[in-house]
């Protein structure tokens, strides 16, 4: 499974940027994290293959969307950001086989993409 993200660059904060990932293959239940240097990978949001369920991380509710399209492209619009959103983003795709798992913890995907840097400047 490749998953290639894109959408990253400098920005001010106020401004909007919205990342794609585009997952080819079967059927996948994405995430999107980020993660510093001084911290560790962090969960933004999630969203199963049907797209009918979608959780965001309190940080980031309110200001961005996860969705996702037809031909397995997630997307994450990011509004109103914060130089604290800084950081490289990461997609990841869960296969959906129905199975329990924790959406906001990085060990339950099972495929990750590269990254892509945001820097929110102030």
């Amino acid at each position: 499974v490749q998953l290639q993200a894109s959408g990253g660059g400098l920005v001010q904060a106020g401004d909007s940027l919205r990342l794609s990932c585009a997952a080819s293959g079967h059927r996948y239940a994405m995430g999107w994290f980020r993660q510093t240097p001084r911290r560790s990978r962090e969960f933004v949001a999630h969203i199963t293959w049907s797209g009918g369920n979608r959780h965001h991380s309190h940080s980031v509710r309110g200001r961005f969307t996860i969705s996702r399209d037809a031909k397995n492209t997630v997307y994450l619009q990011m509004n109103s950001l914060k130089p604290e959103d800084t950081a490289v983003y990461y997609c990841a795709a869960k296969h959906d086989d129905a199975s329990t798992y924790d959406y906001s913890e990085p060990g339950s995907y099972d495929y990750w993409g590269q990254g892509t840097l945001v820097t929110v400047s102030s």
